[in-house]
């Protein structure tokens, strides 16, 4: 095996590894569609980049909890609503 191909094996290990850890944290992007609002709308409010609402929406970086904050409020939402559960709950229990 040439060096090529474990430098081609070794990147391919890091990027899978990288698609592992993205895990999908919030649900800004489903929360913007359930109230009919868009990412760009959204970053207008919080005069923010429209990229940055993008990677928020993509789940690639997550906003601050100040920010969060803001989303709920402008999104007229519980906070609890913009966050994906860490395990199966009864809504009953909020």
């Amino acid at each position: 095996m040439d060096a090529f191909s474990i430098i081609s094996i070794i990147f391919a290990f890091k990027i899978k590894l990288i698609e592992t850890k993205m895990e999908r944290i919030n649900r800004i992007k489903a929360v913007l569609a359930e109230t009919e609002r868009t990412s760009k709308w959204l970053a207008e409010q919080l005069d923010k980049d429209p990229a940055t609402v993008s990677k928020w929406c993509t789940n690639t970086s997550q906003p601050d909890l100040y920010t969060l904050t803001r989303v709920a409020e402008l999104l007229d939402v519980d906070i609890r609503t913009l966050l994906r559960p860490t395990k199966a709950t009864n809504p009953l229990d909020y």
